[in-house]
């Protein structure tokens, strides 16, 4: 008996897809929770980049295909025209990573184990940025307030991580 089985999920046929789609949702309502997080926290621009790679990557492939369509091109041009006003408000190369994006990079990250391979090692960089952030990992424990706002942090990476390793042991057992 594989994890798959253990978990719930069949090899076969719709075995996979379970898992796959409780790693886009999960994933992606805990990385939108993230994003959230660094804005109100710490703004840190480079966690904010690793998190919207691993939206990329994770992101729900319906979700995925509007944002492709002819409304993502909408809402990027208006995101681009905002930009020109206030670049300080509307960061745009964020979202037009999930418009202009080639679509064999889009289906080659997304549609193999790659995929979940690399948003685990975006997940590493999540928790090393923010490790660095709060200043060293000897500092990690002593200067990290009891808050619900890390409380909410440290349970969103926590999911990340569960929902990333999920997939990748039911696709590859």
């Amino acid at each position: 008996m594989g994890f798959a089985e253990f978990m719930g999920f069949e090899e076969e046929g719709v075995g996979s897809s379970g898992a796959r789609d409780s790693f886009q949702w999960g994933g992606t309502i805990f990385a939108l929770i993230l994003l959230i997080l660094n804005r109100t926290g710490r703004r840190s621009g480079m966690q904010s980049n690793f998190l919207v790679m691993y939206l990329f990557t994770s992101f729900p492939t319906v979700l995925f295909k509007i944002l492709r369509g002819q409304f993502g091109y909408w809402v990027s041009f208006l995101a681009v025209s905002a930009n020109l006003f206030f670049p300080q408000t509307f960061p745009v190369s964020r979202f037009l990573l999930f418009v202009v994006t080639p679509t064999w990079v889009a289906n080659g990250l997304r549609d193999s184990i790659v995929g979940g391979i690399f948003c685990l090692i975006l997940g590493v960089l999540v928790v090393i940025t923010a490790i660095q952030g709060i200043g060293g990992f000897s500092d990690c424990f002593s200067n990290c307030e009891c808050n619900c706002h890390c409380f909410a942090y440290c349970l969103s990476i926590g999911f990340i991580f569960f929902f990333t390793i999920l997939y990748l042991c039911s696709e590859t057992w």
